[in-house]
């Protein structure tokens, strides 16, 4: 199984400034303890061994809180002294890894995927890039991933209202060899260049799960996450 994750942490967390400020946006506190805090008991306690954290605005404050060790989980630290983008970041934390192949999540969302379930799918379909996909109902937020009967990933849409639909839960599983073969330029949009444009090219899987998930970056689910995390 992978044992290795990247966690983008390098969020200024802007729309949460009504509740939160001067502190990088995964290290918002959610009951006694910040969130990533909660990220990494979910990853240690899946078996990850080696996680990467992706930081930029006050990293200095997520280091000096977890430092290279957080329980049974070894951290070290890609730090951006100037944005590169969400794939710009990705970029750079691969140059940390151990292996070739990871895990990569946001961090401010909770997914509770199974990863060794996972990482079994993403072994299965010979897949460059798998994505956790999250079933939700009645939402405008995010916007919508489409797979074939197969699972592939056939199309991603605009933010719109949905009634039933897939969205992008934001933890896949990759290798450094993938994206390093794709020749992206030092500042890059994840979304744009790796998701969009390599949906044709690329074997590019969906795995669909009702885990539990929540995204702390508006005020409104930073509320809801104390009441079912705090």
């Amino acid at each position: 199984m992978i044992k290795e994750a990247i966690i983008l942490a390098g969020g200024m967390g802007t729309r949460l400034q009504s509740v939160i400020t001067e502190i990088p946006k995964p290290m918002a506190p959610v009951g006694n303890q910040p969130f990533l805090e909660i990220l990494l008991s979910n990853l240690d306690g899946q078996g990850i061994e080696h996680v990467i954290l992706s930081v930029g605005y006050k990293h200095e404050i997520i280091s000096s809180h977890f430092g290279n060790q957080f329980r049974n989980i070894s951290i070290d630290y890609a730090i951006e002294n100037e944005p590169l983008g969400t794939g710009g970041a990705v970029s750079l934390a691969i140059e940390k890894l151990r292996d070739t192949s990871f895990f990569m999540m946001n961090g401010d969302t909770l997914f509770d995927v199974d990863l060794k379930d996972f990482n079994k799918f993403h072994d299965e379909h010979a897949s460059d890039l798998s994505i956790a996909l999250k079933p939700v109902s009645n939402q405008d937020r995010y916007g919508l991933v489409k797979v074939n009967t197969n699972n592939r990933i056939i199309d991603f849409s605009e933010k719109q209202f949905i009634t039933h639909g897939l969205i992008n839960g934001g933890i896949y599983a990759t290798t450094s060899s993938f994206i390093k073969s794709l020749s992206l330029p030092l500042k890059y949009s994840w979304e744009n260049e790796v998701l969009e444009k390599q949906i044709e090219p690329s074997k590019m899987y969906g795995y669909k799960t009702d885990s539990y998930f929540i995204d702390i970056g508006i005020p409104e689910d930073y509320a809801k996450a104390q009441i079912e995390l705090g």
